[in-house]
């Protein structure tokens, strides 16, 4: 899991702050699809799932959560909280996110369109595919 989080370039001067993300340059893909979360509860638990297929780029560009990433068997846990810095989700990264603060706004960038079937739902599934116990 070393690795996933990476560093934004900011421009900016006395007016404030600018971040630039372009696909295939500071985003390690072409973009193909972009949603984001708000208004998320503090103590909800979202994601708990991993891809198959899809990469994405996680950036919280507004308060803060915590991510728990596990990689076919090693774990790491993650706060994002710096909208300067994005992090990196590969496949078959089973990921969660937990400790929203109440203005948390996390924009997601993906490499492929919606498809239901690239999604690992179950934790036990997920492990058993990769030769891990759950």
């Amino acid at each position: 899991p070393d690795g996933f989080v990476r560093s934004l370039r900011v421009r900016g001067d006395a007016r404030g702050q600018l971040v630039a993300v372009e696909g295939e340059r500071e985003v390690p893909f072409a973009v193909a699809r972009v949603y984001y979360l708000f208004g998320t509860e503090p103590t909800a638990r979202r994601g708990a799932h991993a891809h198959r297929v899809t990469r994405q780029l996680v950036i919280c560009v507004a308060g803060g959560c915590t991510f728990d990433l596990d990689d076919r068997g090693t774990t790491t846990t993650v706060r994002l909280d710096d909208p300067a810095q994005a992090l990196l989700i590969e496949p078959w990264v089973w990921h969660e996110m937990r400790e929203f603060t109440p203005d948390a706004v996390l924009l997601v960038l993906a490499d492929t369109r919606y498809d239901e079937g690239d999604y690992l739902r179950d934790r036990r599934a997920y492990a058993e595919v990769w030769g891990g116990t759950r």
